[in-house]
């Protein structure tokens, strides 16, 4: 290197080592601000993860003992667990299935009682529709043997179009539903939808067999 590229680098290096001394001099507090202020974020974000992470790992623990409990048959356990898992975990996705699975407990002891608390998750604003057309289903399934035909038709005919993801049980509760009134001609024309939709899962092409043949046989006649 040349002698003066050499003076001439020195002298570039000197200067900049001046200006980032002025720099510092005129806005060391504002540097050292922005530094513990990153410093701090960065650490409350990690601080937040930690306590969601802990937090979903209790609520998945309180949900596992509730499972548990159920399987097991301890009804009025199992539902003090759920609840225990809707309250101290409402922010989770625990507490939606817990939610679902009280319902569920409460309609083995009560089919109205369980329907309702369904009807309860179908009508709050913070559910999921997806979720909510769950929540119409199973109180449907709860109230077959003993809501009015009309009446419950008016609340499953919109889960048994093609776009919704329940329309296999869907059309499968409007089916019985017919049988049930001795209306072959509506559970038939269920029963074909469920016939006809590529998607139909097997387990249910299985219970199809049985039902077109009930539907084939006809209304059943009482006797003396």
């Amino acid at each position: 290197m040349a002698p003066n590229d050499e003076f001439i680098r020195e002298v570039d290096e000197e200067y900049r080592r001046d200006k980032i001394a002025q720099i510092w001099k005129r806005y060391n507090g504002i540097i050292v601000g922005v530094v513990v202020l990153i410093v701090a974020s960065v650490g409350g974000w990690r601080f937040w993860q930690h306590m969601q992470e802990t937090r979903a790992q209790e609520a998945a623990t309180r949900y596992e003992e509730a499972l548990r409990l159920s399987s097991e048959d301890k009804g009025q356990e199992a539902q003090a667990a759920f609840e225990n898992v809707v309250k101290e975990d409402g922010s989770t996705g625990y507490a939606m299935l817990a939610r679902f699975r009280l319902a569920g407990e409460l309609g083995q002891q009560s089919a109205e009682n369980g329907a309702s608390a369904f009807d309860a998750l179908a009508n709050d604003a913070s559910v999921p529709a997806l979720w909510k057309d769950l929540a119409r289903l199973r109180a449907a399934w709860l109230r077959l043997d003993t809501a009015e035909a009309p009446a419950l038709r008016q609340a499953v005919e919109p889960l048994a179009v093609p776009t919704n993801a329940w329309r296999h049980s869907a059309r499968e509760l409007l089916g019985l539903s017919g049988l049930k009134a001795g209306d072959m001609d509506y559970a038939g024309r269920w029963f074909d939808q469920i016939a006809a939709d590529r998607e139909t899962p097997s387990s249910l092409r299985q219970r199809l067999a049985v039902y077109t043949a009930l539907v084939a046989g006809g209304p059943v006649q009482a006797t003396q």
